[in-house]
């Protein structure tokens, strides 16, 4: 079947993180992307570690794009990217505010060149208000949203969170869903528009729960007293007789009743404190090795898993018989690898299960027209 975003062509100036995640989300649904990249290229081509000649980071996010070399502070290559602006239909950039308009190909000077054009900004903390032009990064965008006390010990301690949050998921995802939007509209009323997608008002969403028990009764969370931060015996991590971990998560009544029956403490079901709770569960379960618990568990509903590394976690045969890793990409020198899994579902990509990511300036002359003298650039 034709992708949903067959036809649909992107221009993507980002680098790094939010925005190549973003469009190579577009792109697994089949629009045309086209990777603006300066002569040294994309920074992230040149992290650690490599597969090929770029960074496995860069060829991971950016298969299935094209990638053209162009110079913006050169007046020539300025008048190329007007040029495609004609004839794309989004446009992703994540400069600070006001770097596109210094450069005159800001949305006011490209949507007078195409006014379907849809033009995603993608940035810390939005187009405008008192920290629009700070740096900062992920870590910086989860403490000063309170995102990253919630993960806090009960001293008050937080730890450095390993996942990206603010870049993927309050960056990346909220612009797929925008320009998608964006895109519906458009095709409602035939006018494009400038979306301001800013990572920390983003991540205020995912602490919903956060925000309304503060907001309803003044309850702000406490470090590592709340339900699901490591205040309740029933979402907790515990550790096992062998030194191996099992998360604990039966938060149902209905859970945490036959879980309490399987570690035979069946009366703890009327017990108070939480306290007390937690600190026989922890003794029960570091009594006995994660096997023997993993085997009491199995086939009960418990909500209870071994806490595995990543390493483990794509050998596991549930995600093996899902197929979530049987796509490959392809490097600048042909060597394949298992390609990133992405939110896109199966219907929505194409049947290729081989896609390369491109070569610094590899679609130059395809797109731009330009010589390969100039490419050097």
């Amino acid at each position: 079947m034709t992708q949903p975003l067959t036809g649909v062509k992107v221009l993507d100036f980002s680098t790094l993180l939010p925005g190549p995640m973003c469009t190579l989300i577009l792109a697994e649904a089949g629009a045309d992307v086209i990777k603006l990249e300066r002569a040294a290229g994309d920074e992230m081509r040149g992290y650690a570690p490599r597969f090929g000649t770029d960074s496995v980071n860069f060829v991971l996010l950016n298969r299935g794009k094209r990638s053209i070399c162009l110079d913006l502070k050169n007046e020539a290559d300025r008048a190329q990217v007007l040029a495609l602006v004609r004839d794309v239909d989004v446009v992703v950039e994540q400069f600070r505010p006001g770097v596109m308009q210094r450069l005159g190909l800001d949305y006011e000077t490209l949507s007078q060149v195409n006014p379907r054009l849809i033009y995603c900004s993608i940035t810390t903390y939005g187009q405008h208000g008192p920290k629009a032009l700070r740096a900062s990064h992920d870590l910086n965008f989860q403490a000063e949203t309170g995102m990253l006390a919630l993960s806090a010990d009960s001293g008050g301690a937080p730890i450095v969170p390993p996942t990206l949050t603010g870049d993927l998921a309050a960056g990346a995802y909220p612009a797929v869903v925008n320009i998608l939007l964006a895109l519906r509209q458009r095709d409602m009323d035939g006018k494009g528009q400038h979306l301001d997608i800013s990572m920390t008002d983003n991540l205020f969403t995912l602490m919903y729960w956060a925000l309304g028990n503060g907001w309803s009764d003044g309850q702000w969370p406490r470090p590592g007293k709340e339900l699901v931060t490591g205040g309740s015996a029933r979402y907790a991590i515990y550790r096992t007789s062998d030194g191996r971990y099992l998360s604990a998560a039966p938060l149902e009544d209905r859970f945490w009743n036959n879980f309490l029956a399987l570690i035979g403490a069946p009366a703890l079901a009327d017990e108070t404190d939480e306290d007390a709770i937690r600190a026989e569960v922890a003794r029960l379960i570091a009594s006995r090795p994660a096997s023997y618990w993993l085997q009491q568990f199995d086939g009960h509903d418990v909500c209870v898993s071994e806490a595995v590394n990543i390493e483990q976690a794509v050998q596991d045969p549930h995600f093996k018989a899902r197929g979530i890793f049987d796509r490959e990409v392809v490097n600048s020198s042909g060597q394949a690898m298992p390609a990133l899994p992405v939110p896109v579902c199966a219907p929505f990509r194409s049947g290729q299960v081989r896609v390369a990511a491109p070569a610094l300036g590899e679609h130059t002359n395809q797109i731009a027209g330009i010589t390969n003298g100039d490419n050097n650039r």
